[in-house]
């Protein structure tokens, strides 16, 4: 059976770039544990069935303990030849056992207390995704989470494939312009697939080749519980991607920390007008900024920038203004310029084209203006 080879991909890449995903890399080629596998040996020591009788305050008391506990051990790991060296020093320190809460599991808790009354992302409509009774979408449209397809991508940047990638329908944002309205707005464009049974997908796309698991939509977000559930049935190690819009909740980015290995951002907008108009989402900039920040602190970071016709100027340069200046000048950024016009695109004059060669030229000069090295 052909078998993709994935360590070829990894030597096209420029060693710059490499050294600032290096975190990534080595958990892709089971050198590290992955941050969602060293979550699930940490003890919290407080029982599950203590769950209804727990404030979310004092589980976010507890998040904050052990998600500080596990950033002092996750700071000293050193890479090794294979992930039992790890698997068996975690374990030594949780008492040689399974634990029987775990930090993946406190997690957990906390995004489905969240989803009684949901603010995952920022929209915060409050919808009971986990009412028996449960009868409204909400803003994002999502349900029981559908999966529209998963296979391994070969279509992502270089050192991400091949990619398990796993397409969840809806989405947080209406972009009028989307280029996955197919996903992201036809909510039953897909399958239903039990946590176990998506654990298993994973596991066997592992064997098969993936160097990843790469949550995407639509968007993710909504589906958080059901992705860390899924992940704790999980045998391989493997990293994990949150391919995502970043309109996330600042609660949803606390839990993704410790959690998502690499964020593989889309950041759209550079400014709060044109991200009202064309996407109707309020608060953008802010919000988007704040979890750029939060992402960029707890695993590693690749920030795509879809360049939209007529928006060099007020989008694109002060997003790439802003990454050189917060995040720094080897923040890993793909500017990219497929953008053509679809789904309501038509009925707003400015992007009811493709971008100029001169707009993509600018974007790309104005990146290496500002200082940033690792473009692609």
């Amino acid at each position: 059976m052909w078998r993709p080879e994935p360590l070829d991909k990894h030597k096209k890449w420029s060693n710059s770039i490499s050294r600032v995903i290096r975190d990534y890399l080595e958990i892709s080629k089971n050198l590290k544990l992955a941050r969602f596998k060293l979550a699930y040996f940490i003890e919290t020591y407080e029982e599950k069935n203590t769950l209804q009788k727990t404030s979310l305050n004092d589980l976010w008391e507890q998040h904050q303990r052990y998600y500080s506990f596990f950033r002092k051990i996750y700071s000293k790991k050193k890479a090794a030849p294979d992930p039992d060296t790890f698997k068996s020093y975690y374990q030594k320190i949780n008492a040689s056992k399974t634990p029987r809460r775990s930090l993946l599991d406190l997690k957990l808790e906390i995004a489905e207390k969240i989803s009684e009354s949901c603010y995952l992302c920022e929209k915060s409509c409050g919808v009971n995704r986990k009412s028996r009774f449960f009868d409204k979408s909400g803003y994002c449209n999502c349900q029981k989470p559908v999966i529209a397809s998963e296979f391994l991508h070969i279509g992502e940047e270089a050192p991400l494939i091949p990619s398990h990638t796993i397409f969840f329908t809806g989405c947080t944002l209406h972009c009028v312009f989307c280029q996955n309205w197919n996903i992201s707005q036809r909510i039953n464009a897909g399958i239903h697939l039990s946590e176990r049974k998506l654990a298993s997908i994973i596991d066997t796309r592992r064997k098969q080749g993936s160097i990843n698991v790469n949550f995407v939509g639509g968007e993710p977000t909504p589906h958080l519980p059901f992705i860390i559930r899924t992940l704790s049935y999980c045998k391989e190690n493997l990293p994990v991607i949150w391919n995502s819009n970043f309109f996330m909740s600042e609660e949803s980015m606390w839990i993704l920390q410790g959690f998502v290995d690499l964020y593989l951002s889309d950041f759209k907008f550079g400014n709060d007008e044109c991200a009202s108009r064309l996407c109707a989402a309020d608060n953008y900039w802010n919000t988007i900024t704040r979890n750029h920040l939060m992402a960029n602190e707890s695993g590693n970071l690749i920030i795509r920038h879809l360049i939209l016709p007529g928006h060099v100027e007020c989008c694109t340069k002060p997003i790439l203004s802003w990454i050189a200046e917060h995040l720094g000048p080897d923040t890993v950024v793909n500017i990219m310029g497929q953008y053509h016009p679809d789904y309501y695109a038509h009925q707003y004059p400015e992007i009811s084209r493709i971008p100029f060669s001169s707009e993509i030229e600018e974007a790309v000069r104005w990146a290496k203006k500002v200082g940033l090295k690792n473009l692609i």
